[in-house]
Order: structure tokens, then sequence, then C-alpha cells
């Protein structure tokens, strides 16, 4: 039997860490109207939560939906304060306890992780594998079919309810996961907090599946991104097939046909962002027409700290150049 998380029902609902998790939604947004509104009468509102969740009388609302671009177009659904609140209640209690079942080298939305560790360890792995570029080192990259739209509620509950025995959280789980759909039984929202953690425990069945079954060593994955470094072109041929029926019968999900080869990585593999070769990366053409479209005085910092980690030093001499003249015209 898997080891089980030791917070219960009553840990994630109590008003302790409602309003502790209420600290750490209100960051960034305590400029929002519907954030202001609540928190006029935060207490009363806390308690009616906390109410309404002791009694089972609690349900999920509606969303709001916008699109962003990030850089593809994005469709955003947006719960109401009051379930984004709760949200981030069950979060802070159980993402600990899920975070120490994942394997190390999963990189999305998790403390102390992130993008430029995964890339960072990219090259880490490229090194190794190429015993330090003296040989030919080749790289699986795959991707998942709309990711986030795929992702079946029956089986994420049937995984969750692997590590959680308390019937009152999965009951709670339950109502968030099922309070939305792209089509019938499947989709999460990816305005949701809770999605952030439910999909780690979604894909940490391929992870354990690579890890335990293929015995992928070399296997990175960020989000619905993951690559694996071999010298055998021929191996990672061989593993295609065994992944796609993997994901196909235990998790419904498919590899993007478009998205999926096989390349040397001193031809450069294009991975987070990043064109990434044996021993330097550089930013794909598409991020840096991004970037140069959007830039201004505000986010100049975030992005001069981006190409800080690549082989970008020309490329932000321009940047730097191109901000200075868009103050100059205005």
């Amino acid at each position: 039997m898997k080891i089980q998380p030791t917070h219960s029902f009553e840990d994630i609902i109590s008003i302790e860490n409602l309003l502790e998790a209420w600290q750490e939604f209100l960051r960034g947004k305590r400029n929002k109207k519907d954030v202001q509104e609540f928190e006029r009468n935060l207490m009363e509102n806390v308690i009616m939560l906390h109410n309404d969740l002791t009694a089972k009388n609690y349900h999920h609302g509606g969303y709001q939906a916008f699109k962003i671009n990030d850089p593809k177009p994005r469709n955003i659904h947006k719960a109401s304060v009051r379930d984004r609140l709760l949200h981030h209640a069950i979060y802070r209690q159980l993402y600990p306890f899920f975070d120490k079942t994942f394997i190390a080298d999963s990189y999305s939305c998790r403390l102390n992780k992130g993008m430029h560790k995964a890339i960072n360890k990219f090259r880490e792995l490229a090194y190794k594998v190429s015993k330090n570029n003296t040989k030919t080192c080749w790289a699986l990259k795959c991707d998942i079919r709309k990711f986030f739209d795929n992702i079946d509620h029956k089986i994420l509950m049937d995984i969750l309810r692997k590590y959680i025995s308390d019937k009152d959280i999965l009951r709670l789980l339950e109502k968030i996961v099922y309070s939305f759909e792209t089509r019938s039984g499947a989709g999460l929202p990816l305005g949701n907090l809770t999605s952030q953690l439910f999909v780690n425990i979604y894909m940490n069945e391929l992870d354990q599946f690579m890890k335990h079954k293929i015995k992928a060593r070399n296997y990175i994955r960020y989000a619905d991104d993951f690559v694996i470094l071999s010298d055998d072109r021929q191996c990672l041929s061989s593993l295609i097939l065994p992944i796609k029926e993997f994901l196909q019968e235990s998790l419904k999900l498919e590899l993007h046909p478009k998205k999926l080869s096989i390349s040397t990585v001193a031809s450069g593999i294009d991975f987070l962002g990043w064109v990434s070769f044996a021993d330097y990366r550089i930013l794909q053409t598409k991020t840096k027409q991004r970037m140069f479209k959007k830039i201004n005085d505000k986010n100049k910092k975030s992005y001069l700290g981006m190409l800080g980690h690549g082989n970008t030093h020309k490329l932000m001499v321009r940047l730097v150049r191109r901000n200075e003249a868009l103050a100059i015209e205005i």
C-alpha cells in the first residue's frame, strides 16, 4: 500500500488553513476588483466557506473564460475568488506530500524546480551521454496533444484514490475535478492552482513508467514536454511505441505526431523555448520575435534575466537598444 498524506479533511477546511491560504492567494491580486470585494468581508466569507465545507454543502461555481497569447492562444478559465481560495487551501496541504512522490526530473510547477533548471539538466545529461562531446548524443523529443483538454476525470480520480483514503477529501477533490470539462468526462481548467497539482499527479504515472518499466535513465519532463537522451538512436526509436501505448491505454493521452522527433544534440534540440546544443543554447526565433514585439521598461528586467540563462550577449545588447529607441519615440 502506498504511503498516504497525514493531513485530514479537517486540516484542509480549518479556518486557520483558509486564512493562511488567503494570504498566499492575495499575492499580486490586491488590485483586482473581485478580490477586494471578497476581502471587505473576509472573516464572514471565510467562515461561510468553512461552514459549507463542514456541513458538506459546498458546491464549486462556474468559470469566467478568456483568451491569452502565451505565446500561442490559450483558453483560461477563472473560478470565483471563493473557489480559488479553496484551491489554495487544498494545494498548501496536499502539495508537500505529493511532491515527495514525484521523480527528481519532473520540473513543472514545483518548488525549487522550473524551466531553467530543466534546461540546465538537459545540458548536464547531454554532456554525460556524449561523454563530454566525444560521442553522438541523440534526443527523443515528445509532446502531448491537447494536454489539459484530455486529462480524463475518472482516471485522475482513480490515481488520487491510490494515495488518499479520506473519503471527505476525495469527495471535495471530485467536486473540483468535475467542475469543468472540455468534453464529456475530460479536461482541466488552466486557471486553477489545483490543476497544476493534478496534472503532475496524472503525469507521474508516465514518469514512473519511464523510470521503472522502460528504464529511461536520461529522461526530463516539463508539463507535457519530455525528452530522453541516448547515444543509441535505435534504442530511442524502439521506445516510441511502448510510450504511445502506455499513454493511450493508461492515461487516454496521445503524442503529438508533429512534435515527435529524434535528432542529434549537435544539430540543436528545440526544448522549452530554447534551442539547446552540446555546450550552449540560443532562443527560438519565435521567442525572440515575441520578445522584441513586447519589450518595454516594465518587462525589460525580466527579459534580460531570462536571456542571462543562455548565450545571448549580442541579443541582450539589441534588446536594450531597442527599448531605448522606443523610449525616444514615445
